[in-house]
């Protein structure tokens, strides 16, 4: 059996932002049924990723899990923040900036410092798109502390994001 679903979800546009999905996931795990198998968790998003992680109990001032903020910054020292056109990116060309342009999408606004992300993609890049856990007697096998996160690494603006969710076997 394959039993598909997909989550919305709101990315604050000021900082990195993570979404502990775990729950969600689990509870569309019970309604499947499924007792074996496998659950595939993926973002269709260039700049997003899902990873498998602890969850940490402590928090900042902006809600984000410690662990959160220690990859946060260890990231910003690798793949700095694209806060203009004059960085050491190449990203974006211009042929992309006026393909970008003239798209006529409500989810691509045509302002260039939205485009501004090349440090989305590569951390992207870096993490992935997607996660694949294994089912087992009804329960994801994520041990005590493991938790799913789906991130969204663009900084550019307030958006909803989509998160797919397929669980396969029986």
């Amino acid at each position: 059996m394959i039993v598909t679903d997909k989550l919305t979800l709101h990315s604050n546009g000021k900082r990195v932002t993570y979404h502990n999905i775990t729950n969600e996931v689990k509870r569309i795990l019970e309604t499947s049924e499924i007792q074996n198998g496998v659950c595939v968790i993926q973002s269709p998003h260039t700049t997003c990723s899902v990873i498998f992680e602890e969850f940490v109990h402590d928090f900042d001032f902006n809600g984000d899990e410690y662990l959160q903020v220690d990859l946060n910054r260890i990231l910003d020292q690798i793949i700095p923040r694209e806060l203009s056109e004059n960085t050491d990116y190449r990203y974006p060309g211009q042929k992309h900036v006026d393909f970008l342009m003239g798209m006529n999408d409500p989810n691509y606004p045509a302002d260039p410092g939205t485009i501004l992300n090349g440090d989305a993609h590569i951390r992207a890049s870096f993490f992935g798109a997607s996660e694949s856990l294994i089912i087992k007697e009804g329960d994801l096998q994520i041990g005590t502390v493991g938790s799913i996160y789906f991130i969204d690494f663009d900084q550019n603006r307030e958006r909803d994001r989509t998160c797919h969710v397929m669980i396969m076997g029986e």
